[in-house]
């Protein structure tokens, strides 16, 4: 079968490799469309510090069953599917206290372990999901949405809490979403006038571009001096980490998604001046797979509006090279396998 692989940094190619036979418990799938993770460029740019090469990229993906052994879902051959990529040990103390996506052995398809870009794959029917009528390239958004879903759940955001998002790229995106859906008066801070403009399309009740503008002043502006509820960082950076605590509320909520390489340098007494609860944020939980693909099937929301190009599996390196080259005009690319 033809597979996407990642040599080393920079080097990516289609290869030929053999084509995998299930084993007891798992389902033989046909992958359909896969979408680009910052993590799976992160690999190809050798920016990732979880990846190993060579390593096939991908774990935000649809496929058909092919074939699949009696289940408690339902789920037969020919149903339209999406998985849950993060493989845990099940023993750690993080497994045995219910916290898998947090396993301390943790697998992550496309980082620790192969990933989705190939044209068959083997799957756990656990980690399989029905896609409930959706799209194959709907359900090839599911897992990045869960990331900000299971974000603004862990920090438990109500109707009427104002939440600044900093990054306004897929990820930030879906974490704005996420917390709309849940009743926030949500803005959207980034430096690239497009994504903000795509923040709007998705409920942002104001952007902010703090390239143009100083971020702080202009959330004290925006809630009277009270800072925001919840701030979340959804870039990485230690910058925008640092905004967060200048711009959250005292008593208020930090949730950090982006995963960044570089460290931070701050007087710490500020969080406990503002009494601050900073939350990390790691995967998802089966439960956020259900619930995200449940919003998604309820048609309150569009996240396909976000997708801004489609490849074919023969031009997945273009595909690559464009993100890794992104000016800020492209969100969420996908590859149809």
């Amino acid at each position: 079968m033809k597979t996407v692989l990642i040599e080393k940094p920079f080097e990516i190619g289609i290869t030929d490799t053999e084509k995998p036979v299930p084993a007891e418990g798992e389902a033989l799938l046909k992958v359909l469309y896969c979408g680009i993770c910052g993590a799976d460029v992160a690999s190809y740019t050798g920016n990732q510090p979880f990846t190993t090469y060579p390593r096939i990229p991908g774990h935000e993906f649809s496929a058909e069953i092919i074939s699949i052994p009696e289940n408690d879902s339902g789920l037969k051959s020919g149903d339209i599917v999406t998985c849950n990529p993060y493989f845990n040990c099940g023993t750690c103390y993080s497994c045995r206290r219910g916290f898998v996506n947090c396993c301390t052995d943790n697998q992550t398809m496309g980082v620790q372990r192969d990933g989705s870009f190939r044209e068959y794959i083997v799957m756990p029917t656990e980690r399989i999901y029905p896609g409930k009528g959706l799209s194959a390239m709907e359900l090839a958004l599911v897992e990045p949405f869960t990331i900000g879903w299971h974000a603004l759940h862990r920090t438990e955001v109500k109707k009427g809490d104002r939440v600044l998002v900093v990054g306004a790229g897929p990820i930030g995106l879906f974490a704005l979403i996420s917390a709309v859906a849940q009743g926030a008066e949500v803005y959207s801070a980034d430096i690239l006038d497009g994504r903000l403009e795509m923040a709007k399309k998705f409920g942002a009740a104001g952007v902010i571009n703090s390239s143009k503008t100083d971020l702080a002043k202009e959330a004290m502006n925006i809630t009277n001096g009270d800072g925001f509820d919840v701030c979340v960082e959804a870039c990485g950076s230690s910058v925008t980490f640092l905004n967060c605590i200048d711009c959250a509320a005292f008593a208020g909520k930090i949730i950090l998604i982006g995963n960044g390489k570089k460290e931070t340098t701050f007087l710490h007494s500020i969080l406990l001046k503002k009494e601050l609860n900073v939350f990390g944020s790691r995967n998802s939980y089966p439960d956020d797979f259900r619930a995200v693909i449940d919003l998604m099937a309820s048609g309150s929301v569009r996240p396909m509006d976000m997708v801004s190009g489609i490849y074919p599996m023969g031009r997945a390196d273009e595909a690559f090279k464009a993100l890794a080259n992104n000016d800020g005009s492209l969100a969420k690319v996908l590859i149809e396998i």
